[in-house]
This record gives structure tokens, sequence and C-alpha cells, in this order.
């Protein structure tokens, strides 16, 4: 893909997307979505043709959304169809999963819980990044045994968590679709503030239209496919085209 931007060098390089440094400014930065879907540590992985423009699209409506619900986020803009500019951040190597209802690998973890439990707040669990580990479930003494961040750190991202959640839980609901999860990614920028970071896009959420599991729209659907096809892939990006779609109205006026 030929980009218009200038890119400066090339920080880093994920699974889904590529972080490059502003020419000019040290606090900003380029995230480029890829066309790729990955899953189980990227033991799964395939090229969606259009994917890294509609992850773009997704995620630039959801964060301008929850700045406009006064909440801190790295975003400044979408500047080509797959690339956001955003505030640089240092990242801190944890996802914060909140929870609405229990579902997925809860269940696995907690064979006391069942199916469709519902959690009021909603439950927020840490991961600590990395596939070699396979994203462990780590606690806060975990956190703070590692020297990854300070209790008040830990405290801070729990509770933007669940803001976060709920503001994206409101948006979704006004359409008749309950977001069930939701994982999130937090950053420092270079004056060390603490800030919502990375992407939300549909590989970050469980979204079921009606509270109906079996009309899912996010990134479960490829985890479920016994085998990859071409049909299911086409399948799967009318559904990640849906949900950008979707996200539009986030920010439109009242």
């Amino acid at each position: 893909m030929t980009h218009i931007t200038a890119f400066g060098e090339q920080l880093a390089d994920g699974k889904t997307k590529t972080v490059f440094a502003h020419p000019t400014r040290q606090d900003l930065v380029y995230l480029v979505h890829k066309d790729r879907i990955t899953a189980g540590d990227g033991a799964r992985a395939n090229e969606l043709p259009g994917k890294g423009a509609l992850a773009c699209r997704t995620t630039s409506n959801v964060f301008y959304y929850l700045e406009q619900e006064g909440i801190d986020t790295h975003y400044i803009g979408m500047v080509e169809p797959a690339v956001n500019l955003v505030v640089r951040c240092e990242m801190i190597p944890l996802e914060v999963v909140m929870r609405r209802i229990a579902t997925g690998s809860y269940l696995k973890r907690n064979p006391e819980a069942w199916e469709g439990q519902r959690f009021d707040p909603p439950l927020v669990e840490f991961f600590y990044k990395s596939d070699a580990l396979h994203d462990p479930l780590v606690d806060d003494a975990e956190i703070l045994r590692m020297g990854l961040v300070p209790q008040t750190d830990v405290d801070a991202m729990r509770d933007t968590g669940r803001q976060v959640f709920r503001a994206l839980e409101k948006a979704w609901a006004a359409q008749r679709i309950t977001l069930v999860d939701l994982k999130i990614e937090f950053g420092r920028d270079t004056q060390g503030a603490l800030m919502v970071a990375d992407v939300v896009d549909n590989d970050s959420w469980r979204l079921w239209p009606g509270g109906d599991k079996n009309r899912m729209l996010d990134k479960q659907v490829y985890r479920d496919m016994s085998s990859v096809t071409d049909a299911g892939l086409r399948a799967l990006m009318l559904k990640y085209a849906q949900v950008a779609e979707l996200t539009d109205p986030f920010v439109e006026e009242d």
C-alpha cells in the first residue's frame, strides 16, 4: 500500500498494525492498520484486504466518542483510510478486559460461573502481554511484583476501564446491540500522563445484536471457524464493514 503521509522511522511492527515516528514531532506517531486478522497468539492468521481501513475507521469513531465522553486517549485524527495520527505513548504491557457478561475464556477459567452471568459493575481483569506466555491473567499483586505500574495506576486503569465500557455500552445499546466484553490498553505520553491508547476496533470486543450470541458481529466469528475458507472470510469482512458503519453515528452531532 502506498501512503501519501511522510513517515519517520518504523518504531514497532505488530501482528495487525505498524507504528511509525512523526518526521518532525517527537510527541506524535502514526499508527498504520494492516489488512490482517490473527487468533491464538498468531497461530491462525489471514490477509483480509480492506480490513485495515475498517479497523482505522472503527478505532477513529470510538476514540473520538471517548474523547467527547471526557476520557483521555492518545487519539488525534485519521490522516489516511488506514492511518491514525496519535500521541506517542510508552505502552503498558497489560491488556485490560472489562466483562459485563460471562462467556468464552472466563467460563473455562471459572467453572462455577455460567454462560450469560452478568457482572455489575463490569468485572475488570488484567492480562500480561506476552505471546510466549500466552498473555496470562495477573492480579494486582503480580502487577506490582513485576514492577509494571504502581497501585495508583492499577486503580486508575480499572476505574477508567469501567468508564470506557459504560460509555461504549451506552452507545451500542442505542442500536440494540449488547456490548458483552471489551479489551483496551493504556500508555503514558511524553509527559507521563496515563491515557487509553492502542486501538479499539472489531478485534477488541464481543457484540451481540439483541443480546443474541448466535448473531455475533466480532472477531469471535473468526476464532470459532473450524476451518478458514474464502467464503468464511468474505462473510467475516461483511461483519467488520457492518460494525464500522454502525460506529459512524458515534461521532454524529445530536
